[in-house]
């Protein structure tokens, strides 16, 4: 009986512990006067830092309001995986003033920023990239400097075919006049009358950078990607496709593939198809424990 005690005792000691250990650090990064705070957070020195590369939008350092990121943080920092997430320059009001003929190099040019300033902090054994969305892609390009690269429901084509893809099966028909905006896009740099539509995705603020997007294409980038890769896909995705991931897996064949069952785009668990779109507006839905068993096994292996 003592000596049972005595093991629960030591169990409830090393818990605690191990929760002691966690610790966090705000870190204030500028590129330039873009200012991009973000949050540090590991349980133990010579670890592995994983940093998260945003999908499009305005996402913050946690994925508010599915609070994505910030689960995926709990997870991986349970698993003794170092990590950062930033708030991406359109997430933070204080940009504002400085967001005018943004291109897609600008992102690729912040994540540079954050890689160099953990490049020679002693207290991470490697630094991965995990791109998730948009961010597969801007990982990819910002790739040169780091141990490994994780592409996490990344596109598989341009961004163009995917919008275009993804509007022709709500509707046909104005599909189609998403391939003639970008048609004309594409030729001219510029498109003379906007559907009524279409006048959020294709305002004149947008273009230069939408035109600087599409001019990229994911399956060319990702071979010039030279570091140990993971690709990953969710099957229960709404927005970016099986096949996506398929076309990355074959434009670089010695990258390891990881299919993840019930896993939605915002990396939710999803049983019921209902919940999907829910899972995006709430911090109710469990981030999925085989893509963290995933993430940490590729994170760890030599």
């Amino acid at each position: 009986m003592i000596r049972i005690i005595c093991y629960v005792t030591i169990f409830i000691l090393s818990v605690v512990t191990s929760f002691a250990q966690l610790k966090t650090e705000e870190v204030n990064l500028n590129n330039g006067v873009i200012q991009l705070p973000g949050t540090l957070s590991y349980t133990v020195e010579k670890s592995p830092l994983l940093i998260w590369v945003h999908g499009s939008g305005g996402v913050d350092r946690d994925g508010n309001p599915a609070k994505y990121i910030q689960q995926f943080r709990e997870a991986v920092n349970k698993q003794n995986l170092a990590f950062f997430s930033y708030d991406k320059r359109t997430a933070n009001p204080k940009n504002a003033a400085f967001l005018n003929d943004v291109l897609i190099d600008d992102f690729v040019s912040d994540i540079e920023v954050v890689i160099s300033h953990f490049k020679n902090d002693v207290r991470f054994s490697s630094i991965i990239l995990v791109g998730h969305s948009q961010g597969s892609l801007l990982a990819m390009m910002a790739s040169k400097n780091v141990d490994k690269y994780i592409s996490v429901a990344g596109a598989g084509e341009t961004i163009d075919k995917t919008i275009i893809r993804q509007i022709t099966n709500q509707n046909a028909a104005f599909g189609e006049m998403t391939a003639q905006h970008f048609k004309e896009l594409k030729e001219t740099g510029s498109i003379k009358e906007v559907n009524p539509n279409f006048v959020s995705l294709f305002a004149p603020q947008n273009l230069l950078f939408i035109s600087s997007w599409m001019a990229l294409n994911p399956v060319d980038e990702i071979k010039k990607v030279s570091i140990p890769t993971l690709i990953i896909q969710g099957d229960k995705d709404i927005q970016v496709l099986i096949s996506d991931a398929e076309n990355l897996s074959k434009a670089k064949p010695d990258a390891q593939f990881a299919f993840v069952k019930n896993m939605n785009h915002v990396l939710k668990t999803i049983e019921k198809d209902e919940d999907n779109l829910a899972s995006y507006m709430s911090d109710n839905f469990s981030i999925s424990k085989e893509f963290i068993k995933v993430i940490t096994n590729f994170v760890l292996q030599k």
